[in-house]
């Protein structure tokens, strides 16, 4: 019979989330970044001696995540267990697949790996008591994955959006409140000090997004925002994934976003990536973010020719190996912008991924009519009008339709999967 924990153990445990391992950028591999991330992370955990480590979601970019993608996920495991950290506790998001990541459970569990890929028929397996290497009791994490909208409601004939969205809240509210009250009778069984931890995969309300950081709508049709309300006052320190933001929900310490370690894209650049270190005496915790490496630098240039070619001349006398996305802003038609912009990091480190002619776009705009707003037009509209501001003939346009169309479907065909 077990011994309720008397006194309150000291324990650092690190929340992270949102790796999105495999994940490209304007076609350009990052397996070198991710597994620089991931060299740095074990030697972190190393660094501070941390017991626990908790990723909440979106371990890969994939529901079929590559075979290097994966190896880079089982090799960062294994060296784990050379370190101090006695628990990984891994929930799935929405770019994972509960069937991949659940596949090798049992063994992982053997190594005190714990995979929570998808709502657990038993309540009991999200709420996962930890113990300390002499068996005492050290912490509760209560591991909720990504909970999916088929996992929280009955799907009923004729009901609204509203009525889609309010049942959905409700059944993912129920969940947690569920979570908590088992939580909090294992507290009650093994020791009043023992901390609980919860993780979540969502979109809390007044969360901070970015442009380009590929968070996608959570629920189809919608971008379901839930309340800090529905996180229970028993739960210490609420650790969650999905927004590449590092940040506070309603300014809580107690509530956090670790954000992503690495920039998704262009747009997340400027921003300095940081996991969350915690200090747990007990129920008292103190955090602290931790910055992240910058493993390949991303670089957004805007201006009008004369400007973008000074921005490029220093970044190079800098040596600077940054990838690199050009948006042009100037009034100039140049139908080789893409050719000179080449010849101008021709003899540097660095790589132009994207090139965008904001001109092009502007011209676009030109022809929507007065009454029209851009937002108005689908994306098979906005590409004739593409056609049309770069004069393409049109005996070439029906060949161009018909392989956009393809493009179109297969996104849509790709993107339906993931959800």
């Amino acid at each position: 019979m077990h011994q309720p924990t008397e006194r309150a153990n000291k324990i650092k445990v690190l929340h992270t989330s949102d790796w999105h391992l495999g994940r490209s950028l304007y076609g350009r591999e990052r397996y070198d970044a991710f597994a620089a991330f991931l060299t740095w992370l074990v030697a972190l955990v190393e660094e501070q001696e941390i017991a626990v480590l908790l990723v909440a979601g979106d371990v890969f970019d994939s529901h079929t995540p590559s075979h290097r993608a994966q190896t880079l996920y089982y090799h960062f495991l294994s060296q784990l267990l050379r370190t101090s950290c006695r628990h990984v506790v891994i929930t799935a998001g929405n770019h994972d697949s509960p069937s991949l990541l659940e596949a090798p459970q049992q063994l992982l569990r053997a190594l005190d790996v714990q995979v929570i890929g998808r709502v657990a028929d038993s309540l009991d397996e999200e709420v996962i008591l930890l113990k300390d290497r002499q068996g005492q009791a050290e912490l509760i994490v209560c591991a909720v994955p990504y909970l999916r909208d088929r996992e929280m409601r009955v799907v009923e004939a004729g009901e609204s959006v509203e009525d889609k969205e309010r049942k959905l809240q409700e059944g993912i509210r129920q969940h947690y409140a569920a979570v908590a009250a088992l939580a909090e009778q294992k507290r009650q069984q093994w020791g009043a000090h023992l901390p609980i931890v919860a993780m979540g995969h969502l979109f809390a309300a007044g969360g901070q997004v970015v442009e380009g950081d590929g968070v996608r709508d959570l629920y189809v049709g919608s971008l379901l925002q839930l309340p800090a309300g529905i996180f229970a006052d028993c739960f210490d320190y609420v650790a969650l994934g999905h927004l590449h933001v590092a940040q506070k929900v309603n300014h809580s310490e107690r509530i956090q976003y670790s954000g992503s370690p690495l920039p998704m894209g262009f747009g997340e650049a400027s921003q300095q990536k940081s996991v969350q270190l915690l200090s747990l005496t007990g129920r008292s915790v103190t955090v602290q973010r931790v910055a992240v490496p910058v493993f390949q630098p991303l670089q957004r240039l805007k201006g009008d020719w004369a400007a973008l070619l000074k921005q490029i001349k220093i970044l190079a006398a800098e040596g600077a190996s940054a990838w690199l996305e050009i948006i042009y802003e100037g009034a100039e038609v140049m139908g080789d912008l893409r050719e000179r912009l080449d010849q101008a990091v021709a003899d540097s480190q660095m790589v132009i991924l994207r090139v965008r002619n904001d001109r092009v776009l502007d011209q676009v705009r030109a022809q929507v009519a007065v009454e029209e707003s851009i937002d108005d037009l689908d994306v098979y509209d906005l590409f004739e009008r593409c056609l049309v501001a770069h004069k393409v003939p049109e005996e070439q346009r029906a060949e161009l339709h018909g392989a956009y169309r393809e493009i179109m479907a297969s996104w849509h065909e790709e993107d339906a999967q993931a959800e």
